[in-house]
């Protein structure tokens, strides 16, 4: 669900109809986004992204072709979001504790490290499956530490912090259309340590990107409040639990969201891969991917454009028609049924994320941002591991698309829940000072 301006007073703790503390929420201008500091900004991420959607095409790929097998690269994939998951909080009190943007440099030289030593390794034919298994413990921890700047750099670089999200979100979108097709295509004329190497330069380009900025003094830190690292390590996470708990919008989010991730998130990729290819072809399950993608483009679009006085209000109305996403491969809908349905689901779910992103960028105080979004994206992606686990054996009792369709009743549940929480439900955008 993913990734705060200066001086307004930050908003009530329990999040109902506070003022935001960001000056960065009026209406856009183009001159207004596409700052220089945006523009490295975005090239940085935009790169990034396009490499990390390679990576996945080129590990299987590549360690199929040593003949490991599918548990093998479960495994590689595991190591590295068990770690990101477990230590991204910690990566929140290091980011405001010391300088987010130079951990973020840092982390991005430490996966150029890495993944060009996985490029060496598969260059040379010198796999072993305990080397890719620390590259990997590498590369989320890198992760962890890089991913809780995000979250504070954005208002830094962008007055428009909600156009900057939806355009991010749109190049997310195209990043994950034509990233594993360039994958395929230097795998199947090169090799997979071709991808690595790429992916290597990837990480270089968003360091650099990131050392060329410019960015704006750091928001003054809220009243009485001491500066981070001024105290214990232990008493800096402690603060940012605090915190996260004593804001009830977004606490409450991350609760609701957690069972979004087990029953609907966790289970459609696994279960709908295993449903349409052997039915339709890999090709048809290409092209519903395709049009998911495609809906999550226009989505995040969307977002830039319709600017709701009740942000989350809006984005959760629009969650209603992410139903449509299991509900589409349960009914066993034809090719194009799906991927019409697909398409409006990531579209809604799209409006929802950068809504999202935007109030959390602009209702919490600097001082305590990283922190909040570290828990934020940890609760955001601690399930979606046991939505994918118990998918499998749920289907064996139940049936896939009777899982699929209980997941899109409860993708509507989820909604409900979320419009009947008043401090969601309730929540204001934050007003420029």
């Amino acid at each position: 669900m993913t990734s705060r301006s200066t001086s307004s007073p930050s908003p009530s703790p329990r999040g109902t109809a506070g003022t935001g503390h960001s000056a960065r929420t009026a209406a856009p201008r183009a001159d207004r986004l596409w700052s220089v500091n945006f523009r490295l900004y975005f090239t940085a991420r935009t790169v990034a992204m396009l490499g990390d959607t390679m990576l996945p095409v080129a590990l299987s790929a590549g360690l199929l072709s040593y003949g490991y097998s599918a548990t093998d690269i479960g495994l590689v994939m595991a190591a590295s979001t068990a770690c990101f998951a477990g230590l991204v909080i910690f990566g929140g009190v290091f980011a405001d504790r010391f300088n987010a943007r130079a951990m973020m440099i840092g982390a991005d030289l430490v996966r150029v490290a890495s993944q060009s030593t996985a490029a060496v390794l598969f260059f040379t034919h010198h796999v072993r499956l305990w080397e890719v298994v620390v590259i990997a413990v590498v590369n989320g921890t890198a992760a962890a530490m890089f991913q809780p700047g995000v979250s504070s750099t954005v208002p830094r670089v962008a007055a428009d912090v909600q156009g900057a999200n939806g355009v991010t979100r749109t190049a997310e979108s195209v990043a994950a259309l034509t990233g594993p097709a360039v994958a395929g295509l230097l795998v199947g004329f090169a090799s997979p340590g071709a991808v690595f190497a790429v992916h290597a330069s990837t990480y270089l380009t968003s360091a650099l990107c990131l050392i060329g900025l410019r960015l704006a003094p750091l928001p003054p830190r809220r009243a009485g409040a001491p500066a981070a690292g001024a105290r214990g390590f232990t008493a800096d996470l402690a603060e940012g639990w605090r915190e996260f708990r004593a804001r009830t919008w977004m606490w409450s989010v991350i609760v609701v969201w957690m069972v979004y991730m087990i029953c609907v998130v966790g289970p459609f990729t696994p279960l709908a891969a295993s449903l349409i290819i052997p039915a339709h072809g890999a090709g048809a399950y290409g092209l519903v991917n395709s049009a998911l993608g495609a809906g999550t483009a226009v989505g995040a679009l969307c977002a830039m454009r319709i600017r709701a006085e009740h942000p989350l209000r809006a984005g959760t109305l629009a969650l209603f028609v992410v139903g449509l996403l299991p509900a589409s491969v349960g009914l066993d809908l034809p090719v194009p049924g799906m991927m019409g349905c697909v398409f409006v689901a990531g579209a809604g779910s799209a409006y929802w994320g950068v809504n999202w992103a935007t109030s959390v960028q602009t209702q919490v105080p600097g001082d305590i941002l990283n922190r909040i979004h570290a828990y934020e994206v940890a609760g955001s992606i601690a399930m979606t591991p046991v939505g994918q686990a118990l998918a499998g054996p749920a289907a064996s009792v139940f049936g896939a698309r009777e899982v699929l369709r209980t997941g899109a009743v409860a993708a509507v549940g989820i909604a409900v829940t979320l419009l009947a929480i008043p401090a969601v439900r309730n929540l204001r955008r934050a007003r420029a000072t």
